[in-house]
């Protein structure tokens, strides 16, 4: 096991990770669809990561992507959040 990095590096890199994958944490946090504990976790996790590493180079090369790469351990949820923004970006349907 690794010992976890820093927390506010990780900090920037998962919100990094998470602006370049197009979602809108804070929004999510807004609409209830996220929250703090949910973002420490992230963090946590992010700290933790194998790829760390390689991460801020990557998110140099790569500053707006379709999904966060499947290296990044927080790619699963930041693919969820994504979705939950998009369906609640879609305008309401006319009955």
């Amino acid at each position: 096991m690794r010992p976890l990095g820093s927390e506010r590096d990780h900090y920037w890199l998962a919100l990094s990770m998470a602006k370049a994958a197009g979602v809108d944490l804070q929004g999510a946090i807004e609409e209830g669809r996220f929250n703090q504990e949910g973002w420490a976790n992230t963090v946590q996790k992010c700290r933790g990561c194998e790829w760390a590493g390689e991460c801020p180079h990557w998110l140099q090369e790569n500053p707006e992507i379709d999904a966060a790469p499947e290296t990044c351990v927080n790619a699963k949820l930041f693919a969820a959040l994504r979705v939950a923004q998009e369906e609640a970006d879609k305008p309401a349907a006319v009955a």
